[in-house]
């Protein structure tokens, strides 16, 4: 681990009577060197807890500003510190940095430089991002009435940065947070947001169901697997349709099933494994409980050995009513009505680690280009780069306003 002290540049000493203006004016500053930043890091993505290079760019970056910081945080994190002037509240800001196992098809000139890897979900937007609202809200020090905590996460996409930070102590002391995602479906200059629980709590489940090889010919010899797991698939649907009320989502998807090697051998195992989905603590307890059920019995009824390994990931991201609405005003006053209630969406995200501390808002920032019909995790993602400035000031505005 390590720790950078900050180098004064009196070039981001900015003291000015309209910080909303100084905002507008250092974001479109800075804009063409984020936006080069961007490029470079979709150049060369990283995956989760790989993003050490990333995580370099982001320390320099820092220094350069004259933002502690401090490296190595959950794995390949970085934590970056801004002090107001006035004592008050602590206010975290998080982007992710990690990239996909995506082979990349957008044919751009700064296209991913690493087979079989792509940013294909805007992290190397966010990163830039929040490099951006870090210089600019640098440069407002004397406006903030508290402190700043940038969080630069990995593994993202697996679920595992957010605790892995939170364990290495990111989320002491913090009072509210903010986190933000690119949406490509909603166009450039618009912004999102969704009351109450908003992205779904994301678990996990291996299932290894254990029978007895035989032969095709003679099934009432062997124990066959693969019809017991046939059975578990269609019968896990009746913990969506059967057990849990109506108005809790929840959705269970069996991704992988994998028994068996050629046409006339009953095999000796199968294997399953799959996803549980949900916005609200019941629908989730209820869920487990219907899958161990399921599966204890199911297994019993069809003479099969079973184990069952659950893990559950990350919660549903909440978000509060006491951080979402003072800064829907700031979107407001800072950019007019431009920003759209939206549906709550069964995606998982591990900013909710930090919401489950803290009361806080995810903040979605339109990203579709023109003549674009754009998707997040796609090979030939290409967001419209407009809403990395557009970001730097909804982030700046917000924290500024929050921090008063």
């Amino acid at each position: 681990m390590d720790v950078t002290a900050p180098r004064q540049d009196q070039d981001h000493a900015m003291l000015s009577n309209d910080p909303a203006r100084t905002i507008r004016e250092e974001a479109a500053r800075l804009e063409p060197r984020l936006i080069a930043l961007r490029r470079d890091i979709h150049r060369h993505p990283e995956l989760a807890f790989e993003e050490h290079r990333t995580a370099g760019i982001v320390a320099a970056e820092l220094s350069r500003i004259g933002i502690p910081h401090r490296t190595g945080v959950g794995g390949t994190g970085v934590l970056g510190v801004i002090e107001g002037a006035r004592p008050g509240p602590t206010l975290a800001l998080r982007a992710d940095m990690d990239a996909l196992p995506i082979e990349e098809e957008t044919g751009l000139d700064f296209a991913s430089t690493v087979p079989g890897k792509m940013h294909a979900c805007g992290h190397d937007i966010h990163t830039a991002t929040l490099l951006g609202a870090a210089e600019v809200l640098a440069g407002l020090r004397a406006h903030l009435a508290g402190r700043i905590v940038l969080i630069f996460q990995p593994a993202e996409e697996v679920l595992e940065g957010a605790p892995a930070m939170i364990a290495d102590g990111a989320a002491e002391g913090i009072d509210m947070a903010i986190g933000f995602h690119n949406h490509p479906d909603k166009p450039v200059g618009s912004f999102g947001y969704v009351r109450g629980p908003s992205l779904a709590a994301s678990d996990r489940f291996d299932l290894h169901l254990r029978g007895r090889s035989g032969h095709a010919a003679h099934p009432y010899a062997a124990v066959d697997p693969i019809v017991g797991a046939a059975h578990l698939i269609t019968q896990l649907q009746t913990v969506v349709s059967r057990e849990q009320k109506p108005l809790h989502p929840c959705v269970v998807t069996v991704g992988m099933m994998n028994a068996g090697t050629t046409y006339n051998i009953i095999p000796e195992r199968a294997h399953l494994r799959g996803t549980v989905r949900t916005l609200h603590a019941e629908a989730r307890d209820v869920a487990e409980a219907a899958i161990r059920r399921l599966v204890e019995h199911t297994a019993a009824a069809m003479r099969l050995e079973a184990r069952l390994d659950y893990q559950r990931k990350i919660g549903p991201l909440v978000n509060d009513d006491r951080v979402l609405e003072p800064a829907l005003a700031s979107l407001r006053a800072h950019f007019g009505e431009v920003v759209q209630e939206g549906q709550p969406s069964m995606g998982a995200e591990d900013f909710a680690a930090f919401a489950e501390r803290a009361p806080a808002f995810h903040l979605g920032i339109g990203a579709g280009a023109p003549g674009r019909n754009d998707r997040l995790h796609n090979a030939d993602y290409q967001p419209d780069e407009r809403c990395i400035g557009l970001g730097v000031q909804a982030l700046s505005r917000i924290a500024l306003d929050l921090l008063r």
